[in-house]
């Protein structure tokens, strides 16, 4: 008797286990940056739905939305994502550098360094653009507002900071030229938001500023959520913004949802989440999907991190760390 209670017990502890990995395969946690929160709207069910079809599962997709590096620390501090999708590389590198969580060349594992959509920085304009902003120059001019997310805590604001430097380069000045510029329109800065979507929230509903610096797709949403208040200007140069993304190694083993997180990440890259990206206003990379939607995206002289900065370490290093090229321009 003794001995079928331990055999039931056995039995009961295993098929306990079996329920719990079974509950822990059906669910994943994303961690992604503030203006993807639209976007996964619709690319999470349109994967759930694939994910059934294929495999019969039903499954939940979690998201957490954020400044992008103040998200990309909180992983390493502990929240534990299955999936990461940043706005830039360096907040996915460090998962490897300061917590070990996947490998130091995760990049190489899926296409196009592992970003499959690609962004720029734009100008949002009040409607009938009243003060005539056409180009990066008209933002250090006396008397505009301009808002721009934090640098140091957003990746949207890293990127609005490196395309005006680089938009100086690309004339043909220097990196002192570059800086004095950058210092002219941080000046015009009224206040520094952690995230895109605070800073999307202080130009549109806080009424504050005359042009706000923020993604492609992100503009073009406020336009589509707020009506015909705004303008597009597009600059006549600009940063080319890549979207990485990549599955948090010891969490998807912990979770042991490796290959529904290796699923999900690869829905990036196929048809169906190529569309959702471009119906997002996100640049999609499959050429298929990219032709369809050609006349959707403006062509423009769009310059990469790896050309003006020599890659996004030397750019963190140089530019955002402690004491980096922006403390010494903020500070004063």
């Amino acid at each position: 008797m003794l001995k079928k209670l331990f055999l039931l017990s056995i039995l009961f502890s295993s098929t306990t286990l079996v329920s719990s990995n079974a509950m822990a395969d059906s669910s994943l946690l994303n961690v992604s940056y503030d203006v993807t929160r639209e976007f996964y709207k619709d690319f999470n069910p349109a994967f759930a739905k694939y994910w059934k079809q294929k495999t019969g599962e039903t499954v939940t997709i979690n998201q957490s939305h954020g400044g992008s590096s103040k998200q990309a620390r909180s992983v390493t501090d502990g929240l534990e994502a299955d999936v990461i999708t940043m706005n830039q590389s360096p907040d996915i590198d460090i998962l490897y550098e300061r917590a070990k969580l996947i490998p130091k060349d995760w990049q190489k594992r899926l296409p196009n360094a592992s970003s499959p959509t690609t962004s720029t920085t734009v100008f949002l304009v009040r409607k009938g653009n009243p003060k005539n902003i056409k180009d990066w120059d008209d933002l250090i001019k006396p008397g505009i507002a301009v808002v721009i997310p934090n640098p140091k805590t957003s990746g949207n604001g890293k990127y609005s900071y490196l395309a005006a430097w680089g938009y100086v380069i690309k004339k043909g000045g220097d990196d002192a030229k570059a800086k004095d510029f950058v210092n002219k329109l941080f000046k015009n800065v009224p206040v520094l938001d952690t995230g895109g979507r605070g800073a999307t929230t202080t130009f549109a509903q806080r009424g504050i500023g005359d042009a706000l610096l923020t993604f492609e797709n992100e503009v073009n949403l406020i336009k589509k959520e707020l009506g015909d208040q705004y303008d597009v200007v597009y600059p006549s140069a600009s940063i080319l913004a890549e979207n990485p993304v990549s599955i948090v190694d010891k969490y998807v083993d912990k979770h042991h949802s490796r290959a529904l997180a290796q699923a999900y990440v690869d829905f990036h890259y196929s048809e169906a989440g190529q569309e959702i990206a471009a119906q997002h206003d996100l640049r999609p990379r499959l050429e298929s999907v990219a032709a369809k939607h050609k006349a959707q995206f403006k062509s423009l002289d769009l310059f990469s991190v790896d050309e003006i900065f020599g890659g996004w370490a030397k750019a963190q290093k140089t530019h955002f760390a402690d004491g980096g090229t922006f403390d010494q321009i903020y500070s004063k």
